[in-house]
């Protein structure tokens, strides 16, 4: 056998130089899911998103992916989504909260360069939204005489309900609230925006009902620190000094407007319907959508409009003012 020229024999290590690299491959072969789900999960964390958003997107995600088969971002199409929502036995209104999440988890694939179009933008569910209704006067007042305010925790609870009803600020904000807020010279709650949701400071005012409220509560937790040794300025603190929020998304006054509410048989005794109360009250005396936009902190007049729901009685009511 005749030897091999030396010459012909290369000696450098070439066997890379045509292999596809991982993120070439996934590329051209299309990047899977999981591997896009657990990305996009690094980059939320990151930023500081709520616990309870972030598995929503991992339940709804690996939902998906189980009902569908579909193991690659570059495979999916509408049709695998319709089929998605067709195999769940819940409401509509369920299926689209279900939707946003899945398209949302989309969305961010976008950004990241994984999807070329937005095909999910077309994808949509026809939900009858019922009108939801604000709390009234006449809840307000039934709940409010229930309550013992000898007792500490019901007057906290007293003054958490007539502070939302009466300036309809969030039961987020609501938490953070501290001493420095409140303004018993003029009865306004000066809120500055590094707690509320839109970031931009407001005044609400309040009526001399809800001060001796809130200034009985903030005597009473100066004893509460006092006996439990606890340092902070908040206005709506637990029997030991704590904070409400035992986590970001766990609000203790929230769960007792809850026991309010089966308590005494009230249908709109909860956070949203105490907001909801506060805009409606605003509407039926003649407030303009502009103010009312800007009293409840929203983003646009958009939002304001579709937050107030008025049903078609209402409508009619508001128009016959104007014949």
């Amino acid at each position: 056998m005749t030897k091999k020229k030396e010459s012909l024999t290369v000696q450098a290590d070439l066997s890379d130089i045509f292999t596809v690299d991982q993120t070439k491959r996934e590329h051209r072969t299309g990047f899977p899911i999981e591997k896009a789900l657990a990305g996009i999960i690094r980059q939320m964390k990151a930023a500081g998103l709520r616990e309870r958003t972030i598995s929503d997107y991992e339940i709804y995600v690996n939902d998906f992916i189980e009902k569908t088969g579909v193991k690659v971002l570059r495979e999916i199409t509408a049709d695998h989504v319709y089929a998605w929502l067709a195999s769940m036995n819940v409401s509509n209104q369920t299926k689209l909260t279900r939707l946003k999440c899945l398209k949302a988890f989309f969305s961010r694939c976008f950004d990241n360069g994984w999807f070329e179009s937005k095909f999910w933008n077309s994808i949509r569910i026809k939900v009858d939204n019922p009108v939801k209704e604000g709390a009234t006067d006449r809840e307000i007042q039934i709940l409010l005489s229930m309550l013992d305010l000898t007792d500490f925790v019901q007057l906290r609870d007293a003054a958490a309900i007539l502070l939302m009803y009466q300036t309809g600020i969030r039961v987020g904000t609501l938490a953070r609230l501290e001493n420095k807020h409140v303004n018993f010279e003029s009865n306004l709650l000066k809120i500055d925006g590094g707690i509320i949701k839109n970031h931009e400071s407001i005044y609400l005012p309040f009526d001399d009902v809800l001060a001796r409220l809130l200034n009985a509560l903030i005597r009473q937790n100066d004893l509460i620190r006092r006996d439990n040794r606890v340092k902070n300025e908040l206005l709506f603190i637990t029997s030991r000094g704590m904070t409400v929020l035992s986590s970001p998304s766990n609000n203790i006054i929230t769960k007792r407007l809850n026991k309010y509410a089966k308590e005494f048989g009230l249908k709109n005794i909860n956070p949203h319907a105490l907001r909801r109360g506060f805009a409606k009250n605003l509407l039926n005396k003649g407030a303009n959508i502009a103010l009312i936009s800007k009293a409840l902190g929203h983003s646009g007049l958009a939002v304001t409009t579709r937050y107030l729901h008025l049903d078609k009685d209402e409508v009619a009511e508001s128009l016959r003012k104007f014949l």
